[in-house]
């Protein structure tokens, strides 16, 4: 099977492009841009086409020609996730609307105190619900892979000007779990993927979509070690302006001797599965995600 390489797709003259764009534009010239760049991948990222096509194709049953175009319109959405995610934490003029199923929950997790855990995947634009999380009035810290964190955290800092999450890096030396027990500690809150994971690291296969998957054990590690509430989050595009956000009513998890792993990443897997249904085209994965591959 193909392995995530720890790093998601674009590059840091792609991001500056479109925030030029943006700031002398707005919103439409960037999504017409866009156009040219989502066919760009479209026709030149082999690897990643092929992956999403065969997700379109045999995971979600669609015919070849709808399969094709739903590969198009992915690396679209994505586009235009990355596009929405500048817009809204700069603060620039546009007229998104929100919807927030499940922000009561998380208010009275923060009113608690306990702190907690935010998990979700890379389903539709959680950046979008991270910058709304800013409302729950205490600190967030997100959970990234290094690979990831560098030269996008320095663009997207230099385009919004706004340093209101703290970024904790995955660190070989494990000393990222100090750092997040630190922040539960301070009854703050984590917020992390729980959909990939690094070669070497810890794994566990769980059906997903009708055939064994791996996902990392890592966060519902976490979830099960540090007995604090965990909501599982995500966020979607529903319409050109409108998106739609979610939050699961927390849960703290037994331990691991008592099964809380496994019931933690069933109960995550089954989730995630029903909003990838919901929204494939919003599920903005380019390698092939099962543990044998389809040809």
């Amino acid at each position: 099977m193909s392995e995530w390489e720890g790093k998601s797709k674009g590059n840091k003259l792609g991001y500056q492009i479109f925030i030029y764009v943006i700031r002398k534009g707005g919103l439409r010239p960037a999504y017409t841009l866009l156009y040219v760049v989502a066919l760009q991948f479209f026709l030149f990222s082999r690897k990643s086409t092929k992956a999403s096509f065969q997700f379109q194709h045999h995971k979600m049953g669609f015919s070849w020609w709808t399969s094709v175009r739903n590969v198009y319109k992915n690396y679209y959405a994505f586009g235009q996730s990355i596009i929405d995610k500048i817009v809204t934490m700069a603060g620039l003029p546009n007229n998104f609307t929100f919807e927030f199923n499940g922000e009561q929950l998380l208010l009275d997790m923060v009113t608690e105190g306990k702190g907690g855990i935010l998990l979700s995947a890379h389903l539709g634009n959680w950046e979008i619900a991270g910058h709304l999380f800013t409302r729950l009035k205490t600190r967030i810290h997100i959970v990234m892979f290094d690979a990831e964190h560098a030269w996008v955290k320095q663009i997207m800092e230099d385009a919004t000007q706004t340093k209101k999450m703290n970024v904790i890096l995955i660190k070989p030396d494990l000393s990222h779990i100090y750092a997040i027990q630190a922040a539960l500690d301070n009854k703050e809150l984590v917020c992390m993927h729980a959909d990939r994971y690094l070669p070497g690291n810890p794994i566990s296969e769980i059906s997903f979509l009708n055939e064994p998957a791996p996902f990392p054990m890592g966060p519902f590690l976490l979830c099960s070690t540090f007995q604090v509430p965990v909501s599982f989050v995500f966020a979607f595009k529903t319409s050109n302006s409108h998106f739609k956000l979610s939050a699961t009513a927390p849960k703290i998890y037994p331990r691991k001797n008592q099964n809380g792993v496994e019931l933690a990443m069933q109960e995550f897997v089954s989730v995630m599965e029903e909003k990838v249904k919901q929204f494939p085209l919003q599920w903005y994965n380019y390698y092939y995600f099962w543990s044998k591959e389809t040809c």
